[in-house]
């Protein structure tokens, strides 16, 4: 099956038509991490023991604060430390319990462990050719469909958790951007550096019933981001965005 007819059939399962009450109104937050503490810059991806620096948990206290007065019911996360440690002040203002979901997870890459940074020779190194051979799957790592699939049921499933309400989901750059292109009926394919989803942005779905009907992104610690991280910024040498995915 193509990527493209795999897509359409999620989209078919996800808006097929299902009773709605008019105010069955549920918003669910997607939240990227903070920042995490990686001084070799290596592409950490899946890999434990990664965990937020000093600035990435300033990060997480403010989306807290943010969301404080906001009707959260439900905060879950990725298994990865830098996930769970953003959400536990989220779910600690709110008193609840910190879920976890595992299709929240970071996108697989067969460069995790290396640094493959703006500028360090990567893309010239003939063994890394065959990782980079077809960009629209992407063939170095975890299919974007595949991605979609997992990332949509996680939020499904924190919808129906948090029913009428809202639910907090900590997650990865990639999986966010992706399933937002896919909510929002972009190509899934695209150029990293275009991605709208900043550490510690909130990128919202707001849902009436079963159903999407509105995306919404905001950046409640952007003051606190360094500049080469900002959405669009340039690619700096020796700093690269996908070290804090």
């Amino acid at each position: 099956m193509s990527d493209v007819n795999s897509v359409d059939a999620v989209d078919d399962a996800v808006n097929a038509e299902k009773p709605v009450g008019d105010d069955d109104i549920t918003v669910v937050h997607l939240m990227r991490h903070g920042e995490v503490h990686n001084p070799d810059g290596v592409l950490y991806g899946r890999r434990a023991g990664y965990h937020l620096s000093e600035l990435g948990r300033r990060m997480a206290d403010r989306v807290a604060e943010h969301l404080a007065d906001r009707d959260v019911t439900h905060v879950v996360a990725s298994p990865l430390e830098r996930a769970q440690e953003t959400a536990e002040p989220i779910a600690e203002s709110h008193g609840l319990d910190l879920a976890s979901d595992p299709r929240l997870i970071e996108a697989a890459n067969v460069f995790e462990g290396k640094t493959f940074g703006v500028g360090d020779g990567a893309l010239r190194r003939p063994a890394n050719w065959k990782h980079l051979t077809n960009p629209f799957q992407p063939s170095w790592g975890e299919p974007y469909v595949e991605q979609v699939v997992r990332m949509m049921g996680a939020l499904d499933a924190a919808k129906d958790a948090a029913r009428g309400h809202e639910a907090v989901c900590v997650s990865h750059q990639l999986p966010i951007w992706i399933v937002r292109s896919f909510v929002e009926k972009r190509r899934l394919w695209h150029d990293p550096r275009r991605r709208q989803c900043t550490l510690a942005s909130l990128t919202s779905f707001t849902y009436r019933g079963d159903r999407i009907v509105s995306v919404g992104y905001s950046e409640p610690a952007r003051d606190l981001v360094p500049a080469h991280l900002l959405a669009g910024a340039k690619p700096v040498k020796g700093k690269s965005k996908a070290f804090g995915a």
